[in-house]
């Protein structure tokens, strides 16, 4: 069983979020456990995808309240670490899909490749020293494919 991140801002606009329900439903239907921040935005969306499709969202959370996760999470683990969760989420997966960018997503693109997971950006930044090892893709099925064949 793989398990893979989905990472992208809670402030979200509805192209990003259907990319994300998208990537979660592929996800699922390709038997992965798909780790997210457990809040709004992509991470809600990628989980509402998940449960859609029967797979397993877990919501790793800044706080400390369980209830805090996003609809479609089916476990939540409250870290109570604020933004230093970001690091629990990324070396917790075997592979990290980006979808969309804002601070935290940085972050969590940044500790992939600075640890060598796998990593795949939609309608995201890459840092240009992040290496060649990261897949920017145009589509989440581009981009779901490459972390396949890389994880």
């Amino acid at each position: 069983m793989r398990y893979v991140a989905v990472c992208g801002p809670a402030d979200a606009d509805p192209a990003l979020l259907d990319h994300a329900r998208r990537a979660g439903r592929l996800l699922a239907a390709g038997g992965w456990v798909v780790l997210t921040g457990g809040l709004g935005g992509v991470m809600a969306a990628a989980a509402e995808g998940v449960s859609a499709a029967g797979g397993t969202a877990i919501a790793i959370l800044p706080g400390t309240d369980r209830s805090a996760a996003a609809p479609g999470h089916a476990f939540a683990l409250p870290t109570g670490m604020g933004e230093m969760r970001n690091a629990l989420l990324v070396r917790s997966a075997d592979a990290v899909l980006a979808i969309g960018g804002s601070w935290g997503t940085l972050s969590e693109v940044a500790l992939a490749a600075r640890t060598a997971v796998p990593l795949a950006v939609v309608a995201g930044e890459v840092p240009s020293f992040a290496g060649d090892e990261v897949v920017v893709a145009e589509t989440v099925d581009e981009a779901i494919r490459a972390l396949q064949e890389r994880s």
